[in-house]
C-alpha cells in the first residue's frame, strides 16, 4: 500500500516538474540541447541531402540554406527537375511533375507565411530580440513523448512548439500558413537528432504533410552559391 502511495506521489511529483517550467526555461533547455546559443550564432549555411518517401515513392531531395539570404528545395521526380526557391525578397515554384512549363513567382501570402524560414538559427534563438513573443501552453504527449508546447508569436504569425521535455529538442511544430489563398494547417515532426560533421545538431528525420524526409548527409558552413535562390 506504501509503495503505491510513494508511486502514485512521485508520479504527481514528475509530473508538476513537466508543467512547472516556464518559457525561458523551456528554450534555454532547447538552446543547450542543440549545442548552445554561442554554437547556434555561428550556423550560416546548411546543406541537406537525403529521400522524401511520398506515396511509395523514394525521391531524392537537396535543401540548401543560407542564413537570412536564401532557402532552396530540389527534388527529382520521374526524371524531372523540381524546385522552390525564396530569396529575402520573393520566392519561385517549378513543378514541371504538376504540369508547369516554367517557374512561376510564389504568391505573396505564401512567401509572406514562409519567410521566417530564411532564419536557419531557429526562432527561437535570441527571439526577444528578433520580435517573438514566447508563451508556456502546457504539456502534451508526442509520440509517447512528454512534451512543454510553446506558443510562438509575431504580428499575425502564430506557432506551436513542441519541445521535448526530457532532451530539449523540437517534436514538433504546428502552424498555418498561407497558400493557394487558403490558410492551411501544417505540421512538421523531428526526430534522429545527431550532431553533424562540424558540430551542429539537426534533425535528420522530418515528416511533412507531404511525407517523411530522411537526411544521409548535413553539412553546416560550406560555401553556397546565393545565386542559387534567384530564378
Amino acid at each position: 500500500m506504501f509503495k503505491s502511495i510513494f508511486a502514485a506521489s512521485a508520479l504527481c511529483i514528475a509530473a508538476m516538474n513537466v508543467a512547472a517550467q516556464t518559457a525561458d526555461e523551456i528554450v534555454a533547455k532547447h538552446i543547450t540541447a542543440m549545442g548552445g546559443a554561442e554554437k547556434m550564432a555561428t550556423l550560416n549555411t546548411v546543406k541537406m541531402e537525403g529521400n522524401l518517401s511520398m506515396q511509395g515513392m523514394d525521391i531524392p531531395v537537396v535543401i540548401t540554406k543560407t542564413h537570412l539570404k536564401g532557402n532552396r528545395l530540389d527534388l527529382e521526380i520521374m526524371g524531372s527537375s523540381n524546385y522552390q526557391i525564396m530569396n529575402d525578397k520573393t520566392g519561385w515554384l517549378f513543378f514541371p511533375v504538376q504540369q508547369m512549363d516554367a517557374p512561376q513567382e510564389m504568391p505573396a501570402e505564401q512567401y509572406a507565411s514562409a519567410k521566417s524560414q530564411l532564419d536557419i538559427r531557429g526562432a527561437l534563438l535570441n527571439y526577444k530580440d528578433k520580435g517573438y513573443t514566447v508563451e508556456a501552453a502546457g504539456t502534451e504527449k508526442v509520440g509517447g513523448k512528454d512534451a512543454h508546447k510553446l506558443k510562438v508569436n509575431k504580428g499575425t504569425e502564430t506557432s506551436t512548439y513542441y519541445i521535448d521535455a526530457a532532451t530539449g529538442y523540437l517534436l514538433k511544430t504546428s502552424a498555418k500558413r498561407e497558400m493557394q489563398g487558403q490558410s492551411v494547417d501544417i505540421e512538421t515532426s523531428y526526430s534522429d537528432y545527431k550532431k553533424n560533421a562540424e558540430g551542429f545538431v539537426f534533425a535528420y528525420s522530418m515528416t511533412v504533410p507531404q511525407g517523411t524526409m530522411t537526411f544521409e548527409k548535413i553539412t553546416a558552413n560550406g560555401t553556397v552559391d546565393e545565386k542559387i535562390y534567384s530564378n
